[in-house]
């Protein structure tokens, strides 16, 4: 147990600055381990500019048990022992905070950048752009197959450096940073007019996901919630979410191992669905749907049935494209035992969302910290425990038949009410923490304020910065012409760890 008592909060709580405990960092350190023993995990570790030219750091677990969030602060020095070591699932975290404020974490295994550099200006210095070591691995047949930055198609850059013994291999390393956006640091100030905006565009395909989290803050540091209307109607936008990506996810996947029906249909009915989205907002990507104080656009009735006529035929269409994955023998010989992980690795890494729950985890924010419409209306957790590509396809089809009877459920029952309210300014000297499940997995959203009700710090982390160690992890063994698909069995994000 730790020593003094951390701060617990709901999901979507905000608290005093003054009431969050800060203690020495030996303190900070026995905490962190003693939470994470107990079963929490790593939400965020983030630091803040304090006096004197110091770093005070924050860090937030989540404890599924409680259904809390706990919230502790330590000043740092310059160097401190490294928490990596004995809790991998910081070592991001860690490496960012070295990047960010030159605190160093000793005894870190691989102190390397998070994301390159950019000027005071924000202009990149590509001198220094990609200009690291990578780990290297000795021995007869050993070599080294070096994957981008840039890549065929249209994905974001991001470096695959391969330590590999003829076709299996040995270690993957994963370097990214090289967009990196400031959008924290543009953060800081707000919230302005521009703010929501950046939060629709962290990760563009999780628009509705991060959106919804940057509203919930606004409203726990205004002190006031939506209607119950509003809140249904953000389940709904951020579940038509989960269902058009995983959609895409699953013909993608088809698509790597050159199985062409599913990849077809999957390819269409993924547009099918955000056009659902667009139905209501006028934007596939739900951009200005989610707003401080409730939604942007509401559903008439006659919209509503038009959502739940479409809905049942894309799930019968998507039922038809999809099992015939289940049915073909190539397929799930190509699926299964690929990139496998395990229930212990997914804890020691902090993995979340589908990679998570394909490892056997019942890790879903919406059922262990549930805040917004998801308090009222319970919806199953899709698990799997062979951990392979498999169990992460398998986990988001039945993620996909579980949002389709959600959102029906919740369009036949809603109820007329006003969609948005005003909502007061930031409370002063607060801090506010919401955790979302979006399609990824949980996004985490720290607001701190200071004497002016200004965020003097906002964090964002995305899934996306949870779970690329465990693609790193998961290539191991693997063939090298495997990375394909195991990649897009995770399919994480670029931009959403560039932040």
């Amino acid at each position: 147990m730790p020593s003094f008592e951390p701060l617990h909060i709901l999901n979507g709580q905000a608290a005093a600055l003054k009431d969050i405990p800060s203690v020495p960092p030996e303190d900070f350190r026995r905490a962190t381990l003693d939470c994470v023993a107990e079963g929490a995990r790593v939400c965020a570790l983030f630091g803040c500019p304090a006096a004197g030219g110091r770093t005070r750091l924050y860090m937030l677990l989540a404890h599924p048990r409680q259904g809390q969030i706990a919230v502790f602060s330590s000043e740092a020095g310059p160097s401190y022992p490294a928490l990596t070591p004995d809790c991998p699932q910081v070592h991001l975290f860690e490496r960012e905070l070295a990047e960010d404020y030159g605190i160093l974490p000793e005894g870190h295994p691989w102190l390397k950048p998070v994301r390159f550099p950019h000027r005071e200006n924000g202009a990149p210095r590509p001198a220094e752009i990609g200009m690291i070591d990578f780990y290297r691995t000795e021995g007869e047949q050993v070599h080294e197959v070096a994957v981008g930055p840039v890549h065929a198609g249209i994905i974001e850059p991001g470096h695959f450096r391969f330590q590999a013994s003829g076709e299996e291999v040995l270690h993957l390393e994963i370097s990214l940073g090289y967009q990196h956006r400031g959008v924290e640091r543009a953060l800081a100030g707000g919230p302005d007019k521009r703010t929501v905006h950046y939060m629709e565009t962290l990760a563009g395909d999780t628009t509705v996901g991060h959106a919804t989290a940057y509203a919930q803050v606004m409203e726990s540091l205004g002190g006031k919630n939506p209607g119950f209307r509003a809140q249904t109607l953000r389940a709904v936008a951020l579940e038509l979410e989960r269902m058009a990506n995983h959609a895409g996810d699953l013909g993608a996947l088809a698509g790597d191992i050159g199985y062409l029906p599913t990849a077809s249909f999957c390819g269409r009915l993924r547009g099918d669905i955000l056009n659902l989205t667009a139905l209501v907002s006028g934007s596939r990507f739900g951009r200005g749907w989610i707003r401080p104080g409730g939604v942007g656009f509401d559903i008439d009735w006659a919209t509503r049935d038009r959502l739940l006529e479409r809905l049942e035929k894309i799930v019968r269409d998507l039922t038809g494209a999809v099992d015939l994955l289940w049915n073909t023998p190539s397929v799930l010989a190509r699926f299964e035992g690929a990139g496998a992980l395990t229930a212990a690795q997914a804890v020691e890494l902090g993995l979340v969302g589908p990679a998570a729950r394909a490892c056997g985890l019942s890790r879903d924010v919406r059922f262990e910290l549930p805040s917004g419409k998801y308090r009222f209306s319970q919806i199953p957790v899709a698990t799997w425990s062979s951990g392979d590509v498999f169990a992460r396809a398998w986990v988001r089809w039945q993620e996909i038949l579980n949002s389709a009877e959600f959102i029906r459920a919740e369009l036949e029952s809603l109820q007329p009410e006003e969609i948005l309210t005003a909502i007061p300014g930031p409370a002063p000297e607060s801090l506010a923490a919401v955790l979302v499940e979006a399609w990824r997995g949980e996004i985490c959203h720290v607001a701190m304020t200071g004497a002016d009700g200004r965020f003097s710090r906002y964090k964002a982390v995305d899934p996306s910065f949870h779970n690329w160690a465990g693609l790193a992890q998961a290539l191991r063994g693997q063939q090298i012409s495997d990375f394909p698909l195991c990649n897009k069995s995770f399919n994480l994000s670029y931009c959403g760890h560039d932040l």
